[in-house]
Parts: structure tokens; sequence; C-alpha cells
């Protein structure tokens, strides 16, 4: 655990030298800018293997980009979240605030962030973040998060995927995931009580990107969810609700870029 916590005070340290260092070259160059709007709708609000849900979501966003760096803001709306003991409504359950900072070198990706997790029925958190990926045919993608408020711990992704050009302007996406826990709590516990460091969720996913109108997007997406460890599927049991471990869900997003 101290490896960890000095681990993520190193992230920190880089995040913010990083930031400084471009400001300056930010200053000397044009700076690009971009933004973006979504909407997704989906069957449940499943995160990293959880079921956080029991019906469906709805799950807009909000980005802006200013040369390397980028914020968005993300919300979950629950159309079944139980607010008071037996009575169910729909409530937004979680916003989400990400700050990023990106920079590409012939074919590699490195980002760095911070997330700020506010929750309606749980003890908001924070984590920061290191994303590499490289730019080939299943662009191959490593992403490391540390917890240093309630979690107080780590969680690692790897993820490969594939884009296929179907017909003009329309693309079918595959990917695949598979994640490892260092004893993050948030990520729950094992049988006996205890944040633990193990294989966590493997998830395959497909969505098919359809242009509507200009900028606008349409996109079906579908995806299944397991856990990969003994010590997950007590983990993610406990956490999702109706206790499903394996989860298949799906939606729809529209997204627009400007």
């Amino acid at each position: 655990m101290k490896n960890l916590k000095i681990t993520g005070r190193a992230l920190i340290f880089i995040i913010l030298l990083t930031l400084i260092v471009s400001i300056g070259r930010l200053q000397a160059e044009e700076v690009k800018t971009s933004g973006s709007a979504s909407l997704d709708v989906m069957s449940n609000y499943v995160w990293r293997g959880q079921k956080l849900s029991n019906s469906w979501v709805i799950q807009p966003s909000v980005a802006i980009g200013y040369g390397v760096f980028g914020a968005n803001i993300w919300a979950n709306y629950d159309s079944d979240s139980i607010v008071d003991e037996g009575n169910g409504h729909g409530e937004f359950t979680e916003t989400d605030i990400t700050l990023s900072y990106t920079r590409s070198m012939d074919k590699w990706t490195f980002s760095a962030g911070y997330i700020y997790y506010a929750l309606n029925n749980a003890n908001d958190t924070q984590e920061i973040y290191l994303m590499v990926s490289y730019d080939t045919m299943l662009k191959p993608t490593l992403t490391i998060y540390y917890d240093f408020d309630e979690g107080n711990g780590a969680f690692i992704t790897a993820s490969i995927g594939h884009t296929i050009e179907v017909m003009k302007g329309i693309n079918w996406n595959i990917g695949v995931l598979a994640s490892y826990n260092i004893n993050n709590k948030v990520m729950g516990l094992d049988k006996d009580g205890e944040d633990f460091s193990n294989f966590y969720n493997a998830e395959a996913s497909t969505s098919l990107n359809i242009p509507v109108w200009k900028n606008i997007t349409l996109t079906p997406k579908l995806a299944y969810s397991l856990p990969l460890s003994n010590d997950a599927k007590e983990a993610i049991k406990t956490i999702s609700d109706d206790g499903d471990k394996n989860i298949l869900y799906g939606g729809i997003n529209l997204s627009l870029s400007f």
C-alpha cells in the first residue's frame, strides 16, 4: 500500500510538471479547439464489470479540447433509482468530471488525467490515470488508474480493438478489454471482506458508427462483461444490482462534434 501511495504522488507530480511545460509551448503555437456533446441511452449502467442500475439509464456528456488539454463532464440518470425506501423513481445518481492532457508521438499516444466521481448514494472519490496506446491494427492500449481517495488502490485495463468500414462512412467497431485490480476498495471486497489484488473483469464490445447529418453520428452498441477471478466474482456480486456477475447490456449513442 505504501508503494501505491508513493506512485500516486509521483503521478500527480508528473501531470503538474507536464501541464506547466505544455502551457508554455501552447503560448507560442496556434492552439486548436474542439468540442463534442453526446447522449447514451443504455439498458443498464455498467462500470468496470459492475452493474450499477436495474433499469435503463440516460448518460449525457459534454467535452471540450484546447490544444493538448481536455475537459469532460458526464452524468448518469437512473430511470428507476430508489431514493426513499420502497419508492423508486428516476434521478441523477452520478456526475464525473475529467481533466486530461494528451500528446502523440509518431504512432504513440500518451494521456494523463484526473477524474472526480460525484456520487449520490456513496462517498465521492478521485482518480488520476496514465494511458498509452499504439496506432496499429489492433491499437493496444494500457491504462493505469490510481484512486487516492476512497479506493486507495489501483486499477489497470488492457484493451485491443479494430474498426472495419462496412459501407462508405459507416464503421463497425470491435473491442476486447481485460482488467486487474490492485487493492482498490472501490472495486469491492473478497469473501473475507478485504481488498484484494487479482484479475477483475473482461469485456467484449461492438458498435456501429452511422453518420446522420454533418457532424452528428448515431451509434448502436452492445457489450458483455464477466469476472476473471473468484475474488472479482465475490466483489462484483456484492456491488452489482441483483447480484449479476455476467452482464449483457447495450444501447444507443447520439453524438455531435464541433
